[in-house]
């Protein structure tokens, strides 16, 4: 696959908005992400990229939301516990999406896949 430089810049953005999403800008990274995926073509390294974040951002919304919701209500708003085993449990996997999202983000400065 032949990579040129527009393609590679895009590449880096998607990945660069991705991350972004998940530490400083929630729900308008993830927008600005799928307003780059309508940008690519197919079959090139800027939509693998936007699709990839995308992927991370969803996931990470799920896990993150869903678990957490599901810890506390489960556990009852009034339990130290919980709350304790919920914010353990955000933190650590908020950690890892943030760590996946890096690695992709160095991944596509290179122009390659991930692996």
């Amino acid at each position: 696959m032949e990579v040129d430089e527009v393609q590679l810049k895009r590449a880096s953005r998607a990945s660069l908005v991705s991350l972004s999403n998940l530490t400083v800008l929630p729900v308008i990274g993830f927008i600005i992400l799928l307003l780059l995926y309508k940008k690519t073509a197919p079959d090139t390294i800027d939509r693998y990229y936007a699709v990839i974040g995308i992927k991370i951002n969803l996931l990470a919304a799920v896990a993150l939301l869903l678990v957490s919701g599901l810890m506390v209500v489960m556990g009852g708003f009034e339990s130290h516990m919980s709350w304790i085993y919920m914010l353990s449990y955000f933190v650590t996997a908020h950690a890892l999406f943030i760590l996946v999202a890096t690695w992709a983000l160095v991944r596509s400065w290179s122009g390659k896949k991930l692996r």
